[in-house]
């Protein structure tokens, strides 16, 4: 489903091409647009992802879709030794890698440019693989998550933050009217790319969530896997192992 939404529906790119333009056009303004929008609340659940990785105890983490590499840096409190970030977009890589190293953590966090349907790493390589607002833009969702129960370790963990929509229809109407109107228009008014937040509403709207989800990931091949709603199921956590 979420493979027929593309940022720019008059362009012939692929949807890989077209989330690797927008974000590298919204690179600069991304993180503090995205306070503004989410009015915060994705920190308490970064926050939460970062809890649950810890207590696994990594050596190392793999943070895919990383972005501007909030979740990458908030990952450090688990004590991990390495922890890569990987994106798609150099522009968005580009200012994480400027906040790492003002927070002088360059020795121990690295940002990579990469696919996620086509990782370059070897098999059984993390202990720990997370993806914070990022499994939606996946060109194929299934491709992506074989590759990422490739490289994730036996018995490692794998966490997904992920929009979802409310099941209370009161709190869904409410969902509804912000995603489908005042999102796009805060996206217009201050952003460089007005397509762009229009096509995040659109693209979350229609991404499997909560079961839906689940089933995916367990067809796939992963096992222990649980979902954990988040602020009234505007957001969902999910966890998920390797045998």
């Amino acid at each position: 489903m979420s493979e027929k939404i593309k940022p720019y529906k008059d362009s012939e790119a692929t949807k890989k091409a077209q989330v690797t333009k927008m974000f590298d056009t919204i690179s600069n303004e991304y993180d503090g647009l995205n306070r503004v929008i989410s009015f915060g609340i994705d920190v308490k659940w970064r926050n939460k992802v970062v809890k649950l990785v810890a207590e696994k105890n990594p050596e190392n983490i793999l943070d895919i879709a990383t972005g501007t590499g909030d979740l990458a840096i908030n990952l450090t409190a688990t004590n991990a030794k390495e922890i890569i970030g990987l994106d798609i977009s150099d522009g968005m890589l580009e200012v994480g890698r400027k906040k790492i190293a003002s927070k002088k953590l360059d020795s121990i966090i690295s940002m990579v440019i990469g696919d996620s349907e086509d990782l370059p790493f070897e098999d059984n390589s993390f202990d720990a693989i997370t993806v914070a607002f990022g499994v939606r833009n996946f060109e194929n969702l299934k491709k992506g998550l074989s590759e990422i129960l490739r490289v994730l370790k036996p018995n490692g963990i794998f966490v997904i933050l992920e929009t979802s929509v409310p099941t209370n229809p009161i709190y869904k109407l409410g969902y509804n009217t912000y995603s489908k109107f005042i999102l796009p228009t805060i996206g217009k008014i201050f952003s460089k790319d007005r397509v762009a937040y229009k096509y995040l509403s659109e693209s979350a709207s229609v991404f499997p969530y909560g079961d839906a989800l689940n089933n995916i990931l367990k067809k796939i091949g992963f096992i222990n896997v649980k979902d954990l709603a988040q602020t009234m199921g505007v957001a969902t956590i999910y966890t998920a192992s390797k045998a």
